[in-house]
């Protein structure tokens, strides 16, 4: 461990592969929030891998000269987010990165696989049904008339993220599980010609029911970020309604606000 002045350079445990944090005792920003951004930050970018070990609080305290509550609330913060977890016997365990979508009209299959998130799909449902009410006013058809539904789990690293529930109108396009679970649907969309353009959108926030809990290996009642959305192709006609969830434990979604006035 160098210092230098009043800032501290740290590599911590060889487990973790060495990646380096320097915290700056000088600034106003808290140390532990300091060492809590680096490390989301190192996870975030594949520095700090499923898996990898930083060790116990002990370890990282010598290691990284700070005091022991100091890394003890920087873990915290991390398991509160989902990226690290304690194991007993073991020490800290890195679980994975949250995946931060951005909000705009983009498959998240893709925005997955551009984070180098290694996504993969399980085709739960695939098959044709009536509309129900909702359904058939987003996409503009009678209600009872038919529509191809399709249920899928996206997960990231093989673990769970989003329970994916999709309406699209019959004969849109040919949708058989390979091909649904080795890319994403607006990827397919495009292959067979549909230019998608605009997109209308609701985000919300529920608890998990037994079966989502199941599915997306959670317990009963955790939190869920939600999402209805219809998009358009560039005629302005109705191609999709999703309803989906995701783990709020791995998933958050990213606003850009602009100032008017």
């Amino acid at each position: 461990m160098a210092r230098t002045g009043d800032r501290v350079r740290a590599v911590t445990a060889p487990a973790i592969g060495g990646p380096d944090f320097t915290l700056d005792r000088g600034s106003p920003v808290p140390l532990y929030y300091q060492l809590a951004q680096q490390l989301e930050a190192a996870i975030e970018h594949g520095v700090l891998a499923p898996g990898d070990l930083l060790g116990n609080e002990v370890d990282l305290s010598v290691r990284l000269g700070l005091s022991r509550p100091t890394v003890r609330q920087a873990i915290q913060s991390l398991v509160d987010k989902g990226l690290l977890v304690r194991r007993r016997g073991v020490g800290t365990q890195v679980v994975h990165s949250q995946v931060r979508r951005p909000l705009e009209l983009s498959s998240l299959y893709d925005d997955l696989e551009a984070a180098g998130q290694e996504p993969s799909t399980r085709v739960v449902r695939n098959e044709t049904v009536p509309a129900p009410a909702d359904v058939a006013a987003a996409l503009g058809i009678a209600e009872g008339g038919e529509v191809t539904v399709l249920e899928r789990l996206r997960l990231t690293h093989g673990r769970p993220v989003a329970l994916l529930c999709n309406y699209l109108p019959t004969g849109l396009l040919a949708l058989d599980g390979a091909r649904l679970e080795s890319t994403g649907l607006y990827r397919l969309m495009r292959a067979s010609g549909i230019t998608l353009h605009s997109a209308r959108q609701t985000v919300g926030a529920r608890t998990a029911g037994r079966e989502e809990a199941a599915r997306l290996d959670e317990r009963e009642g955790a939190a869920l970020l939600t999402m209805r959305r219809t998009a358009y192709d560039d005629t302005g006609r109705p191609v999709e309604y999703g309803t989906h969830v995701y783990r709020a434990s791995r998933y958050a979604f990213d606003f850009q606000l602009l100032v008017r006035g």
